[in-house]
């Protein structure tokens, strides 16, 4: 018996390692070329159920999939109703899985050239060319379709291995005594749901199945729960990916799971209802790895064609359960730049400085909540950081894209000005994002490894930060309100911070010197202060193209001392200069050895 079960465990280890490297290989391969087509989708309902049958059917896995369109929702390159046909195509293409394992030919010897030519005859001739290839093979490309090969030969081994194993128990009272647990519908359904979690796979579960099937022990009313319940059950590793998502990716795994488990319910009503009004003649008919595979493309496929018509009201049910604030929904801000504006190129520029005023006000979040996750780590926020990230990403490339198509165009002189300073903005509005991201991960970091600041430096980051919203608030206004006021008053405060991270630097070396502070908390120390200093240099970017557009004045050298200040407006600097120095100075604490004071008089 002992024999038996450690064949059994080899076979069921060679089965779902196959049908790993198969799936993974196939997305390995075409990954890219899936997600740009997956990214590209139209508003066609009917073409997008097509397209995600498609895709299933190449990667062989369901979740894959639906973990795919998670992502493109997550990241606002989908929107749900786009998403959720995909998600019922691809209930369909899942079940290409179990077609092809009814090539298998089982565990038993080769009477004939047919039975030679199964594909699980020839599997382990299979598995040692797509070793050799991979072995001596050196492009990618080559190196993937080997891999394949040798997933579909070890998965074919795997399912053989595993008929072969049970077939002594076929005529075994107590291995048939197991199968009276399945006689209880509704314990069926939740051990296919169990199978299906241990296993993250609806198509592994039903492959086992039919390996199962080649006892004789499985019959129609046995299976037909267990595949109900492994469709219910491919949900949970949908859900697992799903954490950490913005509401929108939440809200199609929502669907994912009201869509299974109404189809589950729905079927299992409707074959009971069936059965006792008027019975099935197949009832208590053995079931075949191909009867298998037909029930579950069967099942799919009809529950699939009902859902398919209410996809909105799927989409509706999610949003009522999940609501959103719209006005965190940035990624639809990029709809702004539709290629008709391009002809006329003033509009594409209002266009343009639409999404851009996003970005600001994206940028200033990010830059707010980094500083708090410094003292409060949060994965939720670090999420949410995460979503307004890849939306500066986003809308730097298609702005960039779309201000190419426009300058292409014969436009006027200050509309090319117009135009320049849209691009400089775009491009220092994503550099701050990129420093926001910078600040939690060290954050993170510190977290993880168990880092504080002393009080001292948390007072220090406190002053330096405040200044830097501060700086970043009127850059943004500067930008968004085309306003010379806010503009002018930011190059005197990023002098200041200037100033303000030497001090700080200052007083980390002396931390490190009197032994309060450790090597590991002064470099996250400083690679936040200077973070925070990199982003006020591009907010003092973002003030001089604002002030080169309103007032025609140009700053040529960068190195000399009146930078950014216009003629007449040195006195207004000086007291600004000033201003911000007492304000954001006094916090900062200086009670170090009078031989490394920093000198911080004007």
């Amino acid at each position: 018996m002992m024999s038996i079960v450690l064949s059994l465990m080899g076979g069921i280890g060679l089965f779902l390692y196959g049908m790993s490297l198969l799936s993974s290989s196939l997305q390995q391969l075409a990954g890219g070329r899936l997600e740009q087509t997956l990214g590209q989708l139209t508003n066609s309902r009917f073409k997008a159920f097509l397209l995600g049958t498609g895709v299933t059917a190449v990667i062989q896995s369901s979740g894959a999939t639906t973990i795919m369109l998670v992502g493109f929702v997550n990241a606002g390159i989908m929107k749900l109703m786009q998403a959720i046909p995909v998600m019922m195509g691809a209930n369909i293409g899942t079940t290409m899985t179990a077609q092809l394992l009814r090539l298998s030919g089982g565990g038993s010897a080769v009477t004939s050239w047919t039975d030679l030519l199964k594909p699980s005859t020839l599997a382990p001739a299979i598995v040692m060319i797509g070793a050799f290839c991979l072995l001596i093979m050196k492009r990618k490309k080559s190196r993937g379709i080997a891999s394949i090969v040798v997933g579909f030969g070890i998965l074919f081994m795997g399912m053989s291995a595993i008929e072969a194993a049970l077939s002594p128990l076929k005529d075994s009272e107590q291995f048939l005594e197991l199968f009276t647990m399945f006689t209880n519908p509704v314990l069926a359904v939740l051990i296919g749901i169990l199978v299906t979690t241990i296993l993250q796979s609806s198509s592994a579960s039903v492959g086992l199945l039919q390996a199962f099937a080649s006892t004789g022990a499985v019959t129609f009313s046995m299976a037909a729960p267990l595949v109900i319940g492994m469709n219910i059950g491919k949900t949970v590793p949908v859900m697992i990916a799903s954490i950490g998502t913005t509401k929108h990716a939440k809200r199609l795994v929502l669907v994912d799971f009201l869509m299974n488990l109404f189809n589950g319910i729905l079927f299992f009503g409707a074959i009971y209802a069936y059965q006792a009004l008027f019975g099935f003649r197949f009832w208590d008919a053995q079931m075949s790895r191909d009867t298998i595979a037909n029930f579950h493309s069967m099942f799919n496929v009809v529950m699939s064609l009902i859902l398919f018509p209410f996809a909105g009201v799927l989409a509706n049910t999610a949003e009522r359960m999940i609501p959103i604030d719209d006005e965190k929904d940035r990624s639809t801000k990029l709809s702004l730049l539709d290629p008709i504006f391009i002809s006329t190129p003033a509009i594409a520029l209002d266009q343009c400085k639409k999404v851009v005023d996003e970005m600001g006000a994206a940028a200033l979040e990010n830059l707010h909540t980094a500083l708090q996750l410094t003292t409060n780590w949060d994965e939720k926020a670090f999420a949410e950081m995460e979503m307004n990230e890849r939306f500066l990403d986003k809308a730097e490339t298609q702005i960039g894209d779309y201000l190419v198509r426009v300058n292409a165009q014969s436009i006027s002189k200050l509309d090319n000005s117009r135009s320049n300073e849209l691009l400089h903005c775009v491009g220092d509005f994503e550099r701050i994002g990129d420093m926001c991201i910078k600040i939690a991960e060290v954050a993170s970091y510190d977290e993880e490894s168990g880092i504080e600041f002393t009080n001292v430096a948390k007072r220090e980051l406190n002053s330096i930060g405040s200044a830097t919203i501060r700086i970043l608030e009127m850059a943004v206004s500067a930008f968004t309100n085309t306003s010379e006021q806010d503009a002018a008053r930011v190059q005197p405060l990023e002098e200041v911070i200037d100033s303000l991270k030497e001090l700080l630097k200052n007083h980390h070396i002396d931390r490190l010197q009197d032994g309060t502070c450790t090597v590991a908390s002064g470099i996250s120390f400083l690679e936040v202060v200077n973070a925070l200093e990199n982003t006020a240099d591009h907010c003092s970017s973002i003030s001089i193209y604002v002030m080169q557009r309103i007032t025609g004045y140009y700053y040529t050298d960068k190195h000399s001392e009146d930078f950014h200040i216009r003629p007449g407006q040195e006195e207004e600097y000086k007291a600004l200069y000033a201003y911000y120095k007492q304000k954001y100075y006094d916090p900062v604490d200086t009670t170090i050895r009078t031989d490394r004071r920093t000198k911080i008089d004007d």
